[in-house]
């Protein structure tokens, strides 16, 4: 299954969801999880807490992310994650290094 994942530095989910402006891509299967894919997407956060929600951004980020399983970050707002999760992906709030939380996503899906 792929998953998507957003991340700083490639090595840990330590990005939040609204601020990821790339999604690396994961291929995970049994205990193995190896990055197949980046997808470059438009950020979501504008750093106005008075926006609405941007529908026409989650929808990009849902055409990009296409043939993902779930989305994997470090934060996400509730509003987004309905959104997504609505629109076929499901988005989990996880830290830590990417392959084992990866394995441990993996399982629950």
């Amino acid at each position: 299954m792929l998953i998507a994942v957003a991340t700083k530095d490639g090595k840990e989910i330590n990005q939040h969801f609204g601020h990821a402006e790339r999604f690396l891509i994961y291929d995970v299967s049994d205990a193995a999880v190896k990055l197949v894919d980046e997808k470059k997407v438009e950020r979501y956060c504008t750093y106005d807490e008075a926006h609405p929600l941007r529908g026409h951004v989650l929808r990009g980020m849902a055409t990009a992310l296409e043939g993902c399983s779930a989305i994997a970050c470090s934060q996400v707002g509730p509003a987004p994650q309905e959104e997504m999760a609505r629109l076929g992906f499901p988005v989990y709030a996880l830290q830590g290094e990417i392959k084992p939380a990866l394995v441990d996503l993996s399982k629950v899906l």
